[in-house]
């Protein structure tokens, strides 16, 4: 078994910290550098029933995407939720590693697998990454979608190739436009607007968009909107991650089992459909 400094020196390659955001916050949070790994866990959140999914599994490793600690603390009482997931981590010898927006930027990154997922075709980076000559890292991407369908059919195919939320999938625009090109970013993605217009794509799938950011779009031109759970649109990168480490583990003949938390921790629970008709004046018929 390789030690969890060699599995966090391959991780580090994929998703090198220093590509991440100055206010991010990754990298290995707890674990024994010499502690032999067995078992690893990828998830996106570091949730406590996910903690508890790994020492079920008896693994070494958890890693997830979103930081346990994305600002400073004073504490790590196990009378808070996230000093309570350190604790159980630390009692049980299991490390947990963070791949946040070093992730997203990758090459493949976050957005490669929520493509992926829909079954679109990758053409470029939606926001490209200076660093990278070879111009495939950055935030977000760039697609095409074989065969082209319209709005409400491409909605159902999402619907359809995304885990399932309380959300579902919302979306804004004419249902009968005809979808060819599309953008993609997994997670929050409302700040990506202006690259996402001058991409000229009919459509933009992400999370979390609020009502005057996608307003605006909307008054800007006919792009169509796709807004997913912010936990759906991550999820399929803890599926391609826990392919690239197992892609490592036998290179080096490590004989690693990875596994992917299928625990919803996206965290609204309940969805009840708006049933009121109302006029352009506000008043219920």
């Amino acid at each position: 078994m390789p030690a969890l400094s060699e599995v966090i020196a391959a991780l580090d390659a994929l998703w090198p910290p220093e590509r991440a955001e100055q206010w991010d916050a990754v990298g290995t949070v707890c674990g024994d550098p010499a502690a032999p790994v067995n078992r690893v866990l990828f998830a996106v959140d570091p949730v406590q029933e996910v903690v508890e999914e790994a020492v079920e599994l008896g693994a070494g490793l958890l890693v997830t995407h979103h930081p346990l600690y994305l600002r400073g603390t004073t504490t790590v009482a196990a009378s808070t939720f996230k000093g309570r997931a350190v604790h159980t981590l630390i009692k049980n010898d299991i490390a947990l590693h963070v791949a946040h927006t070093n992730a997203d930027r990758a090459d493949p990154g976050v957005s490669d697998a929520l493509a992926g997922a829909l079954d679109l075709r990758v053409t470029g980076p939606l926001v490209p990454d200076p660093d990278d000559p070879a111009g495939r890292r950055g935030l977000g991407r760039v697609c095409e979608l074989d065969p082209p369908m319209d709005l409400a059919a491409f909605a159902e195919h999402a619907a359809k190739r995304l885990p399932a939320t309380a959300q579902g999938i919302r979306v804004a625009g004419d249902p009968a436009r005809t979808i060819r090109t599309v953008a993609v970013c997994g997670g929050s993605g409302d700040s990506l607007f202006d690259a996402v217009r001058a991409a000229d794509v009919d459509a933009y799938v992400t999370a979390d968009l609020r009502h005057h950011p996608a307003s605006e779009a909307q008054q800007h031109s006919p792009l169509a909107l796709v807004d997913a759970a912010h936990w759906a649109t991550e999820w399929p990168w803890a599926e391609q991650a826990a392919a690239q480490l197992d892609e490592i583990s036998d290179r080096h003949g490590w004989g690693l089992r990875t596994h992917v938390s299928k625990i919803v921790t996206d965290p609204w629970t309940a969805h009840a459909a708006s049933s009121t008709d109302y006029h352009s004046t506000g008043a219920p018929n």
